[in-house]
């Protein structure tokens, strides 16, 4: 009995120790399963995030961000893409004209009518022709191994390496897609930031975006100021083949400035300057027989030393000019110790007589206006001559800057001086380019008055101390003092004022210095000193009309002088012209020449 109990207390025991290590299997199973559970949670939710928050490693390919399409060659001018494409035949490349002459080199001018192109320097004229594998310059042939010009349709293009070869500008090529960096932004500042840490250049703003280049450290990148948003961590940039994108500012250094140089010597023009101050003045001479009274009216003179007869006039649109031009005048000048610079004027242009466009655009009639300038100059004479051309128009001003480089060359080889009437800067002239006037003529001459014209909506002084002032600082500003003449008015206008029910209407009398006073005194008028304009004014009523005049005298002419001649850091101007001779009062050389000796 005792054995049978024990057997069956053995047998209990036996079965709780195996139920017990059942339970202990099964329990552990389980509480692996909810690890394995846990892990596969945690690996989830761990993916889940790093997708979500891990930077994109998605490159865009650059054929997608530039959109190149088959055989154009993309244009890259300092951080922007042009809309003009370039392309490549015979292994040279070929950039659109508009391009090379708008961004690169406003030298190059081409003829659509004759299909040539023009690049004046100093002493050499460049011209070729389409579909030719040399260009001339001057008379002689220089050989190419690519054509210079062609065209497709009406789009001109030009050959890189022509384009290279006579302007201030790099080029680098780079493929997949093809594309031309150019650098011509020289003298100007722009900003860079230098790379700290390698990072990734990215499409748009954050790092989930595409990549678009590895950034390594120590790669510099230019600064884009495109008008768009500053952003806080991202700045956008481009690199140094032309991508533009984003990138963590944290990887960057301060940004920093530098000036675009680089060591080419382009062609500069040499100038023939006086060493003494210019005291010229313009003779209206509208027949020949006026040239008999240029004894007589510089005999009141003092201090003049150059003469400007009104000799040529373009007559035809072919570039031929009428001349009074007179070997006795420049004789007798030149026995009085003055130089001789014959003016050329632009006036049958307003009428729509002749259009400067066909004058100056085409290169035949170009050149013959140019050899019919030099011919006179020489067969007369002539130390000088003054280009007075009043009627350029914007479309017209490349041609017209282009006509002033081929005349030079001329001029300085043949010791000519060239100078150029300018109206005063202003927005509304912009076009006719005076600094680059002043880098290829001798003198720019600035006509200081007609402030208040004829044409003028209301009345106003010629030429106020105020305008003269600005006109002397703004050319200042873009050519140098020494080649700067500043011409000053010997004429006044007496204003006519009448009232009607639609306002003011005004009407003018342009007087010399005598006669404008005369004018003023017979109506018992004493001019009173108006220090605003620096000129002395008088008015009066007459026959239901009122008259106002602001005198050009001798007070106001000091006036001018002192602004004209007032010391600058950038240096005194070259000088002074008045317009005209025989309207000034014979006591206001004693003022001038104060200035001017």
């Amino acid at each position: 009995m005792e054995d049978t109990n024990r057997q069956e207390v053995r047998e209990t025991f036996r079965e709780r120790s195996q139920r017990e290590n059942r339970n202990k299997r099964d329990g552990g199973t389980g509480r692996l399963v909810v690890l394995l559970i846990l892990v596969v949670i945690v690996s989830i939710a761990t993916g889940i995030l790093y997708k979500r928050y891990a930077p994109s490693k998605k490159v865009m390919p650059l054929t997608d961000f530039f959109h190149a399409k088959e055989g154009e060659i993309l244009l890259m001018l300092h951080d922007q893409v042009l809309e003009e494409t370039a392309f490549s035949e015979d292994k040279e490349i070929y950039l659109p004209y508009d391009v090379v002459e708008n961004q690169i080199n406003q030298r190059l001018y081409f003829d659509s009518t004759e299909n040539i192109l023009s690049c004046a320097t100093e002493s050499d004229l460049i011209r070729a022709s389409v579909g030719q594998n040399y260009y001339m310059k001057n008379k002689n042939q220089v050989k190419t191994n690519y054509t210079v010009i062609k065209m497709q349709g009406e789009q001109v293009y030009i050959a890189l390496d022509f384009v290279k070869a006579f302007s201030n500008v790099t080029f680098d090529v780079y493929k997949n897609p093809n594309r031309i960096m150019i650098e011509a932004g020289w003298g100007n500042t722009y900003s860079y930031y230098q790379v700290n840490r390698a990072t990734k250049l990215r499409y748009k703003p954050g790092i989930k975006c595409d990549v678009l280049a590895s950034l390594e450290e120590s790669d510099v990148l230019r600064i884009v100021n495109d008008g768009t948003e500053e952003l806080e961590s991202y700045a956008k940039v481009m690199t140094k083949d032309g991508v533009t994108g984003y990138v963590l500012k944290k990887y960057l250094s301060e940004p920093y400035d530098e000036v675009m140089k680089n060591n080419y010597k382009g062609d500069v023009f040499s100038h023939n300057l006086s060493d003494k101050t210019i005291n010229m003045t313009w003779h209206q001479v509208t027949n020949s027989a006026a040239n008999e009274g240029m004894l007589n009216l510089i005999s009141n003179t003092k201090g003049l030393n150059v003469i400007s007869p009104t000799w040529y006039s373009i007559s035809s649109n072919s570039g031929t000019i009428s001349s009074l031009a007179s070997e006795t005048y420049v004789q007798r000048a030149h026995n009085n110790g003055l130089k001789v610079w014959a003016l050329c004027d632009d006036f049958r242009a307003a009428s729509g007589e002749i259009s400067l466009a066909q004058v100056l655009g085409n290169t035949t009639n170009r050149d013959k206006l140019v050899n019919g300038l030099l011919s006179q100059a020489i067969q007369y004479g002539l130390d000088g001559i003054n280009i007075d051309f009043e009627n350029v128009k914007k479309e017209t001003a490349a041609a017209y800057l282009e006509f002033l480089r081929e005349l030079s060359i001329k001029c300085r080889a043949n010791n000519i001086v060239l100078s150029v009437d300018s109206y005063v800067p202003s927005e509304y002239t912009e076009h006719y380019d005076r600094e680059e006037q002043g880098k290829v003529v001798d003198y720019v001459v600035v006509m200081a008055y007609d402030e208040h014209y004829s044409g003028s909506e209301e009345s106003g002084s010629v030429a106020s101390i105020g305008f003269v002032k600005d006109a002397v600082n703004n050319i200042t500003e873009v050519v140098d003092p020494k080649q700067v003449i500043i011409a000053m008015p010997f004429y006044s206008r007496l204003w006519k004022e009448e009232t009607t029910d639609d306002g003011v209407k005004v009407s003018a009398t342009a007087y010399g210095m005598s006669q404008a006073e005369y004018v003023l005194s017979s109506h018992n008028v004493t001019p009173e000193w108006d220090k605003t304009t620096g000129q002395n004014y008088g008015e009066f009523e007459a026959d239901g009309y009122t008259y106002k005049m602001w005198l050009e005298d001798n007070k106001s002419i000091e006036e001018k002088l002192k602004v004209i001649f007032e010391k600058k850091k950038k240096g005194k101007v070259a000088g002074v012209s008045t317009w005209k001779l025989g309207l000034e009062k014979s006591s206001v050389w004693n003022t001038i020449q104060k200035y001017t000796n």
